[in-house]
């Protein structure tokens, strides 16, 4: 029996994972800074072990996933969501024949820095935005000819971002931080999720927000949109990929799509193809699918939704088409056979709810912040 080790368990997308892997046969574990978690809830896991964040020191992450892996026997590694820029260090310490699903570190830190992807991208011949560092004489005249995103090259879930438009002067450039200046592209956003195995990919779901908690969609509908298939193909192609992959754009009035940001890892996309199918592409290289896509074409998280319905209740602004989608869209983690990480996730979920009341922020902004990667 394969033995697969998820490195996050608090995130829908780690369920999905779990209980797909768990379909195709396998053994599933979750590392998890948490220690109890959405996935770890679910009978589809075996076991849940707590690690230190690499919040709190790269190195002590690194070795207690090195750990779970030479101690429980674990086949094939799948990095789930932020703390994918970490697990990609973890290749070096494997033992021979354990696979791990992204790229060297390398190679996902270059897409994860939001400069150094546009420059890839657009070497390419790919559409992106234009861009500049904030500082230089480039973002200043970026500026002056228009809109522009100011962002910082490590982030997720929108921290940090701010749009410029008019007169307003770009802010101070600061070292330690280090920004991107995008030129603004008007447009509709669309995010995508794509499986790839050496260079070629398995699958791509496109899809968009249907509700939104800031810059962070919390329900999400897909979409058929050719052209931003084939510009993954292509970037995926020329980089030869092997993992999750995904990409932020802006389709234009004339239909072109821009990629504004990629994220080396897995998106909510993962939640719109069949569980046992996105493992079977995940745990054999040459399978070339097909990957089944689910019959709903909206899913949501159904809690994060319910605060943004009762948040729109409050503001008295949008409230009756949140509660109509709130009630009649169906819920990313549901499923009858397996209902404990639907019906505990206000438990599982505490602690990201702690984060965002006492730090007054969105619950997305806070999910990762310990794992995420923010600085070389």
């Amino acid at each position: 029996m394969t033995t697969v080790l998820l490195t996050l368990g608090r995130l829908p997308k780690a369920l999905d994972l779990a209980r797909g892997f768990s379909k195709a046969g396998c053994r599933v574990l979750v590392a998890e800074p948490y220690g109890w978690t959405l996935a770890g809830a679910s009978r589809h896991v075996a076991r849940e072990f707590k690690v230190p964040p690499p919040s709190a020191g790269k190195a002590a992450y690194l070795a207690a996933l090195a750990q779970i892996v030479a101690r429980e026997g674990v086949d094939l590694v799948v990095p789930v969501s932020e703390e994918t820029m970490h697990v990609a260090h973890l290749a070096e310490m494997l033992p021979e024949g354990v696979r791990l699903f992204t790229m060297p570190p390398s190679q996902v830190l270059a897409l994860h820095d939001k400069a150094s992807f546009v420059r890839k991208a657009a070497a390419m011949g790919l559409a992106v935005p234009e861009s500049a560092p904030l500082g230089s004489a480039e973002a200043e005249v970026l500026a002056r000819g228009g809109p522009v995103v100011v962002k910082p090259i490590y982030s997720c879930s929108g921290n940090g971002l701010s749009v410029l438009r008019g007169d307003e002067p770009l802010p101070p450039a600061d070292p330690a931080r280090p920004m991107v200046v995008q030129r603004f592209v008007e447009g509709r956003e669309h995010s995508t999720c794509t499986i790839a195995q050496g260079g070629q990919v398995v699958s791509t779901m496109v899809y968009r927000g249907a509700v939104m908690s800031g810059s962070v969609a919390v329900a999400f509908e897909r979409v058929e949109a050719p052209a931003i298939a084939a510009w993954t193909r292509r970037f995926v192609a020329e980089t030869g990929w092997t993992g999750f992959i995904s990409f932020d754009f802006i389709v234009d009035a004339a239909g072109v799509p821009y990629a504004i940001e990629c994220n080396p890892r897995a998106t909510s996309g993962v939640h719109f193809w069949e569980p046992t199918d996105i493992a079977r592409a995940v745990l054999e290289p040459g399978w070339a699918g097909p990957v089944r896509v689910r019959r709903h074409a909206t899913l949501q998280q159904f809690y994060a939704c319910l605060t943004e319905t009762q948040g729109a209740m409050l503001r008295r602004k949008g409230f009756w088409p949140a509660l109509r989608s709130l009630v009649t869209t169906r819920d990313v983690s549901w499923d009858w056979r397996d209902p404990w990480p639907f019906a505990s996730m206000i438990g599982t979920s505490s602690p990201i709810i702690w984060q965002s009341i006492t730090q007054g922020a969105r619950f997305g902004e806070v999910a990762t912040q310990d794992v995420g990667w923010y600085e070389d």
